[in-house]
């Protein structure tokens, strides 16, 4: 288990209704999940963060699967949902 940071950004951040929160689990999916089983939340955080992008210290994640996304002591998930822009 490590323990860091999670950011979220835009509509994450609305919907997690706070900027950042602290983790303490190993792999992304873990903390995925434990915050979407904070009280207040509801299935429209899940549907936000399940179509987000992810930096874990800066590197995206990419199409790998959550649960094979080590995280970092002392690191930061970043929680980017879609933009959109011209």
């Amino acid at each position: 288990m490590a323990r860091g940071t999670i950011r979220y950004w835009a509509a994450a951040k609305a919907a997690a209704g706070v900027h950042e929160e602290p983790y303490d689990a190993g792999t992304l999916a873990e903390a995925l999940a434990a915050a979407a089983g904070r009280d207040g939340r509801d299935g429209e955080f899940r549907r936000v963060v399940g179509r987000s992008s992810f930096l874990v210290d800066g590197d995206p994640v990419g199409g790998r699967p959550h649960e094979s996304v080590v995280l970092p002591e002392d690191g930061v998930v970043e929680v980017l949902p879609p933009f959109a822009g011209g």
